[in-house]
């Protein structure tokens, strides 16, 4: 890519020049600044100073302002941001973001090319499949960044969509802030010699991040202007990409490295065939990818540049914890597939989490919603990989004891897998005199009842399902946004609801009367109509989300859906043996004997008989084969704003998609069809101006065939 000519500029005052100057102008500085762009923040290699790269982006501000008909979204303008966003939709990914298994050492490598070995059948007589010499399939290794995941789309080349990593399934839709992020391409181009043409759908993934050095100067900055300080990186990435005013994140200092694909439509040459060649067709599209990863076929080879990484780890200048191992050919990572929601053709080998030493100042038990009683030292605060750490877990009773961990203790902590703290081990030498060994509780520290330690189970738990910590935790849970999703049901209107014995359970959420719940400390007329209106919304939610809330242990939000979408609904779901459960891809012996226990309980029966009096039944999630003849919404994109009555946005979202046409989460010259219902704001004005055709909730009804 050559450094475009600069334009010929004489200055006159942007209003005053007519109207094929203004666009040859408009046109020739977005090319330039494209092209400057790329030099400073994926190649680190500038060509002009700051200030001349200042002058050309304020006389394309300048120009724009006064020919709007020009605007692009692919304007180097959009980098500084747009006004608040209203909130943020949900963006459903094609292609799952899957997360990847981890390895802490090399014996756990070693395992997981046995199995990549086996997936592939490269096994047989005399071969030690786990051998780190074994040569049978090629690896590449490239940094683990550790920052915020994210999935761009690209559709002709331009900027479409950028959504956030979410439950790897369904993430938010931060488009206007994807934009603003200095590295990422608006408008894809080969930006080298060998670069492969651009394809007609390209979707990117990668890590949003922050350097470090530019991550000092910003808490810097917040520090000197009496704001807090962030605690990492990586926080300060993730915070910066959720802003709702997208001007707020153009002022972050965020990057942008790729580190993969998910689909590609209509490359004119012949896709690439291993990861490397992934990585170099990014970086040819104008990408910035790690600069360091290493191809190797066999694990010796990959564990010498673990080393030289781990070595140099500090020297970077973002943050990595650890490497990412793929298998390189494409075709052998679709033979070997992925488990659940991790590929089998990957694995993360993570660096040794960093530790600290610190004094133990108390110990406090809590009470989750199984009744579980986990002990958690109160520490001194200490930063431990750039994050300040004052509490870690101690995991159970057994050990805490094991490890004899005291109030008054110095003791070893680490975030495990550089995320949870957790207590490693006591330093007896500096152990005061006075420190005596801590005493579990023999009762519930919440409710009194008898706390007891289950025959094969490391936990110890109170029985009583009456206990307020058990309830809130459990009402909690109902209310989550992977489970019921309900709006305004948050941690101090919970602790109201229970202590003043208004809710025992969920069941008892769809009883609650409007008066009640205005008459509470904090709430208001408003606050209740609002609460209730989410708690009737809930009533027909889908059966992966009720199945979720039902908080079954082993049930997340993947194994709830494999459920919804196997079973069709709850009735068949519970009469489903351990057999017939265990018949199910993804459900294994595990899941199935907490799905039987859990439905043969007396009380959960109970439960599930209450909450169906209230009027809450789970649909069915919608099957293909019940999908309306005819309808067909491929190529379509909707958008939707307002309040929806038949079902939620994301329900509604998730309808659109089935059909074969895209929900986004903002208006564009692209989207087809608005769906408004009642509340609807700014999207409204937007899809009039551009002309886009708006529905109401009854006109999309008919469209899709469900009048």
């Amino acid at each position: 890519m050559t450094s475009p000519a600069l334009p010929h500029d004489n200055g006159t005052p942007a209003a005053d020049l007519d109207r094929a100057e203004a666009r040859h102008l408009i046109g020739a500085l977005r090319e330039i600044l494209h092209y400057h762009n790329h030099r400073y923040y994926v190649l680190d290699s500038p060509e002009i100073s700051d200030a001349a790269y200042d002058r050309l982006l304020r006389r394309l501000q300048d120009l724009e302002k006064a020919w709007p008909e020009f605007d692009s979204p692919d304007s180097p303008t959009r980098k500084v941001g747009a006004p608040p966003a209203e909130e943020f939709t949900t963006y459903r990914h094609i292609l799952p973001m899957l997360s990847l298994q981890n390895a802490f050492d090399l014996d756990e490598v070693r395992e997981w090319q046995g199995r990549v070995c086996r997936g592939l059948e490269l096994t047989g007589e005399g071969i030690d499949e786990t051998d780190p010499g074994l040569d049978l399939v090629e690896y590449v290794a490239e940094p683990k960044f550790d920052g915020a995941a994210i999935e761009i789309v690209y559709e002709g080349g331009r900027l479409a969509v950028g959504a956030t990593r979410g439950d790897g399934v369904t993430g938010e839709d931060v488009t206007d802030n994807v934009r603003t992020i200095r590295n990422i391409p608006l408008r894809l181009q080969p930006v080298t010699t060998d670069a492969l043409p651009v394809p007609d759908l390209l979707e990117v993934r990668g890590e949003v991040m922050m350097l470090r050095p530019e991550f000092e100067v910003l808490n810097r900055r917040r520090l000197e202007a009496g704001e807090s300080a962030f605690a990492n990186p990586r926080n300060a990435a993730a915070g910066s990409l959720r802003q709702l005013d997208s001007r707020l994140t153009a002022g972050r200092p965020l990057i942008f490295f790729a580190y993969g694909t998910g689909r590609i439509e209509g490359l004119e040459a012949e896709e690439p065939s291993t990861h490397a060649g992934v990585l170099a067709a990014l970086a040819g599209w104008g990408f910035r990818t790690a600069e360091r990863f290493a191809v190797a076929r066999t694990l010796t080879g990959i564990a010498g540049f673990y080393d030289e990484m781990m070595a140099g780890r500090e020297e970077l200048e973002y943050e990595t914890d650890g490497l990412v191992i793929k298998v390189n050919a494409l075709a052998e990572q679709r033979r070997l597939g992925q488990v659940s929601r991790s590929p089998r053709w990957a694995v993360a080998w993570k660096f040794p989490a960093r530790q600290e030493t610190t004094v133990v100042r108390d110990i406090e038990i809590s009470v989750g919603r199984t009744g579980a009683l986990t002990p958690t030292a109160v520490l001194e605060p200490v930063e431990v990989g750039g994050v300040t750490v004052s509490r870690a877990t101690l995991h159970n009773r057994g050990e805490l004891e094991r490890k004899d961990v005291r109030i008054g203790d110095t003791v070893l902590i680490q975030r495990a897998g550089e995320v949870i703290p957790e207590v490693v081990q006591v330093i007896i030498e500096k152990r005061p005199k006075d420190a005596r060994p801590f005493r579990f509780p023999r009762r519930c520290p919440v409710c009194g009842s008898e706390a007891v330690q289950p025959e094969g189970e490391a936990v110890t738990r109170c029985l009583n399902l009456a206990c307020p910590a058990q309830i809130k935790e459990r009402i909690f849970h109902w209310g989550s946004r992977d489970a019921m999703d309900i709006d305004g049901l948050g941690e101090k209107l919970i602790d109201q609801l229970v202590e003043t014995g208004l809710v025992h359970d969920p069941a008892d959420l769809y009883s609650l009367e409007h008066d009640r719940l205005a008459a509470l400390e904090r709430m208001a007329e408003k606050s209740a109509e609002n609460l209730i209106a989410a708690l009737t919304r809930t009533r027909t939610a889908p059966l992966d989300r009720f199945l979720t809330a039902l908080g079954i242990r082993h049930v997340g939000t993947h194994v709830a859906r494999v459920l919804a979408r196997e079973f069709g609904d709850l009735d068949t779901l519970m009469a489903a043996g351990a057999e017939r459960l265990e018949a199910v891809h993804e459900i294994g012996p595990e899941v199935a004997a907490q799905l039987t226990a859990f439905f043969s309980r007396a009380e959960n029966r109970r439960l599930i008989d209450r909450l169906r009096a209230a009027g809450v039944e789970p649909a069915p999630l919608p099957r293909e084969e019940s999908v309306p003849a005819g309808v067909d919404l491929s190529g379509q994109t909707f958008v939707f704003t307002g309040e929806l009555e038949a079902f939620s946005r994301d329900e509604a979202k998730r309808l659109v998609e089935e059909l074969g046409g895209r929900a986004t989460g903002s208006v564009s010259a692209k989207t087809d069809y608005l769906v408004a219902g009642p509340g609807a704001g700014s999207k409204l004005g937007k899809a009039r101006k551009l002309e886009v055709e708006i529905l109401d909730e009854a006109a999309f009804l008919k469209l899709i065939g469900r009048d």
